[in-house]
This record gives C-alpha cells, structure tokens and sequence, in this order.
C-alpha cells in the first residue's frame, strides 16, 4: 500500500500519455509518471506515514543574537551565534544628559582693566597747597583777619581790597584745594572700585590704602570677596512631576568686576535667578527617590535619583556657573542642603516610602527564612538523622518556617 503526494509539475501539462502504453495499445515495459490533471505525482511508502510511535530528533540550536539593522525603523532579526557560551549583554539605563543651550554672551569690549591712580600723598599735597594758597591771597588783599594775621606770624598789611586778580588767585586755589582733597579714597581689602566718566568705564581700582582718584570720575563700589548665599526653599518639580521644596547653597565671587557692575542691571538678583532656572532643569531629570519596584541593587548611593546629592549639585554647578560667567561671576560651586516634598504631598510620599522599606524588610527576611529551613532540613536528610516521606518533610519545612520567621520578629 502507498500513497501519493502531488505537486504542481509545468512539463506534465499538455503530455498526451498517462501510463506506459504506446497508441496501438501495447505494453512499452516502460512506466510512466502519474498525472492528475496538471499535478504529477510520486509515491511514498505508508510506513513512514502511519506509525505508532514518533523518535525524538535531536536538534542542533546555535544561539541567536538579537540584534538592529542599521538603517532606520528596521525590525529585529535573529542572527548566528558569534560564540558559544557567550552571555547577552544588558545596557544599563543611565540618565540622558542635559541638552545644551547657547551660553549668554558679554561685550568683549567690557573686560576689567586696571585704572589710573596715585597715592594719597599727592592728594594731600595738592590740597594743602591749594589751602595755603588761598590764605596768602587773602592776607595779600588784606581781608585776611588779624587774628588769623597773628596766629600764622604774618606781618600786618594794609591791601586794596578784593579786585579781579585777588579773585581769580582765590578761585584757583580752592580749585586746587578742593581736586586734591576731594580725590581723597581709602581702598579696602575685598573691595574695588569701578571707575565711569560720563558713562564710559574708565578703569577698576582694587588697591587697598589710602590713594589719589580723579573726582571726576563715578565711583562704585563692589565686593569682590568670597561670598556665599543660601537660598529659601526654592519650589520645583522632579521627573514624575512630585512638588518638591529644595534649599540651595551657592559660593560664589565678583570675578570681572566691569562685568558684573556695568554688564547687568543687579548681579546678585541675576545669580539667584540662574539658580532657580537650572535647579528647575536639573530636578526635572531624575525622580527624588528610586521606584519601590526597583530592584535592591539600585538602592545604593548610586543610584539614580535626587537623593544622590553629589551628581545633583555637580550638573547644579556647571549650568550656574556656565550662566554667571557672562556677568563676571564665577561659581564655585552650588549644592542642594535638603531636597524636601512639597507641604501638600509630604504625608502621602513619606507612606509609600515606608511601604516600600516594609516590603524590602519583608522580602529580606523571608530569603533568610527560607535559606535556614532549606539548609536543616538538608542536613537532617543528608546526615541520616531522620528519614521523612513527603507528607513528614511538608510538616518539618511548615513548623520550621513558622519558628525560624517568628524568630525574626522577635528582632
């Protein structure tokens, strides 16, 4: 007995013999191909159809590797193992970093520069001067009183009075005297002086001293000191949108003092509003605390999240500092004190938290139970102590769990 499977054949269409005849009717010897219709057929022993019992064929499977192809939207294809053994490897989700944005720009031609100035002495000079002058021009017009005559030792002299020449010597002297004390200014460490005439910088003074500065120009005093600021509790926002409340320190100082006086209406307003907008970009990027569904391994100081205060205040730093430099300001460094919930969200955050530590308790103690059952019940059964059947080791591994859990909750 056999059976035949058919497939479609184009050279047997159209074949005018279907057996091993010739036209008279006579047997050729010669046996032809099955044809029904177009389909020729083939004959298969039905002992390899029919049987009671199927053997297992052994497989040889390569591991596949999965993998992208290189041109866009693409979908995933198996390929061949490039090696036996080989693990698959696992990427770890890192942080995308923060995209960067055009930094401020300053006026090139508004850099700090050292002014022109001199010592007090010569300040002092010219004021005594111009003092003494103008008593020797009263005495010459004689409208010097006789006391003051007296005191300086001067001979007594009958002037003409006040005339043109007595006033303009008059006026020249106390121009004299009052450039040369009106120049006057003390320098003091940590402080400096930005110099302006008729709106043009002219120059930065940070001498310290008593010294000489011309009382035409506008002064204006900067602290160039370390200084640092610590903010109230700024509001933001982390990456699953949870209200936070964040307390930043900034140390920071006046670096370009032409910058920072003339480049900007308020430098310190400017810094605590950089701080605000790049708090609110960093905190934007990672949640304030790892997911309870995370795995205890990510629960390191490692781990991504805003409790991880030092990566926190290293991308704090750099986006405060990249913003002040355009104001003459140079950051040191910014660093949140606390990150906090929000007043309205704090309760309800602060329950899950510590579901979440429960449930990571939990999970703990009972790996450690289960451990110490596993590890009596095989030495009772290795060291032929007992000999238990399945309904016996079901009881011992019950009451050992019970004991050996309640025994932890009594820790």
């Amino acid at each position: 007995m056999s059976t035949t499977t058919t497939s479609h054949s184009p050279e047997s269409e159209g074949c005018p013999q279907a057996g091993g005849r010739d036209p008279a009717g006579r047997d050729t010897g010669v046996r032809g191909a099955r044809v029904i219709r177009t389909e020729a057929t083939t004959e298969i022993p039905v002992h390899l159809l029919f049987r009671d019992e199927s053997e297992p064929v052994s497989v040889t499977l390569a591991p596949a590797v999965v993998s992208r192809r290189r041109d866009v939207g693409a979908p995933l294809r198996a390929q061949p193992g490039k090696g036996e053994g080989e693990q698959p490897r696992i990427a770890r989700r890192t942080p995308a970093p923060l995209p960067r944005r055009p930094a401020p720009e300053a006026d090139p031609e508004l850099t700090e520069r050292p002014a022109r100035v001199l010592p007090g002495i010569a300040g002092v000079l010219a004021g005594a001067a111009g003092a003494a002058g103008g008593v020797l021009v009263s005495w010459w017009a004689g409208v010097l009183p006789s006391l003051a005559v007296a005191a300086l030792g001067l001979p007594d002299r009958a002037g003409a009075g006040l005339g043109g020449p007595q006033w303009a010597a008059l006026a020249g002297c106390g121009a004299l005297g009052l450039f040369g004390f009106g120049g006057l200014a003390r320098g003091r460490t940590g402080r400096a002086w930005v110099l302006g005439l008729f709106g043009r910088y002219r120059g930065t003074v940070r001498r310290t001293g008593l010294m000489w500065v011309n009382p035409l120009l506008l002064r204006r005093r900067v602290d160039v000191r370390l200084r640092h600021w610590r903010s109230e509790a700024l509001a933001a926002v982390d990456a699953n949108g949870v209200a936070l409340r964040v307390v930043v320190l900034v140390v920071w100082r006046v670096k370009d003092t032409a910058r920072a006086a003339l480049g900007v209406e308020d430098h310190q307003r400017y810094l605590r509003e950089c701080v605000e907008a790049a708090l609110a970009r960093v905190l934007a990027q990672q949640p304030a605390d790892v997911s309870p569904n995370a795995p205890a391994a990510a629960w390191g100081a490692d781990a991504p999240a805003l409790r991880n205060t030092e990566a926190v205040s290293d991308a704090l730093t750099r986006l405060v500092a990249a913003d002040a430099a355009a104001v003459g300001l140079q950051v040191f460094s910014a660093q949140p004190l606390g990150v906090e919930y929000a007043p309205e969200v704090a309760a309800v955050m602060q329950r899950r938290r510590i579901a979440a530590l429960d449930a990571r308790h939990r999970d703990k103690v009972l790996t450690s139970v289960v451990d110490s059952v596993e590890d009596t019940v095989t030495r009772l059964t290795v060291r032929g102590l007992v000999e238990l059947d399945d309904y016996e080791r079901k009881a011992l591994v019950k009451d050992l769990t019970v004991a050996f859990y309640t025994g932890h909750g009594d820790r």
